[in-house]
């Protein structure tokens, strides 16, 4: 997992940045979810797939110190936790539109 970094620290080349920020498989999956709009975190573990909490937990925290997700606690009890997307992340439609359109013309020359 890549930490949240400092702006100087990140990479000089802009497509290793992107990497940098979101090039974990859980972190686009996470991205795609939550496209649509605000999602909790049971929410978010059914529909990202088969990754355990701990890694969800990590990787929606890296998300959110890199200023690509929010994330709202109620005062309730039990404790409820929404996610969503800020509009830097927000801003990565159309990456994640274009790996879609790519993958689908993939599918259909197999």
């Amino acid at each position: 997992m890549i930490e949240a970094k400092a702006k100087n620290e990140l990479p000089a080349c802009p497509v290793e940045t992107t990497l940098t920020l979101i090039g974990d498989k859980w972190k686009v999956l996470i991205l795609r979810d939550l496209m649509p709009g605000t999602k909790r975190f049971g929410e978010l573990k059914k529909s990202v797939g088969n990754v355990s909490q701990k890694v969800l937990t990590a990787q929606l925290r890296a998300m959110e110190e890199n200023g690509l997700v929010n994330r709202k606690v109620y005062a309730e009890v039990p404790p409820r936790v929404e996610y969503s997307l800020t509009e830097l992340g927000k801003s990565l439609k159309p990456i994640l539109d274009s790996m879609w359109a790519w993958g689908e013309a993939y599918k259909a020359k197999q």
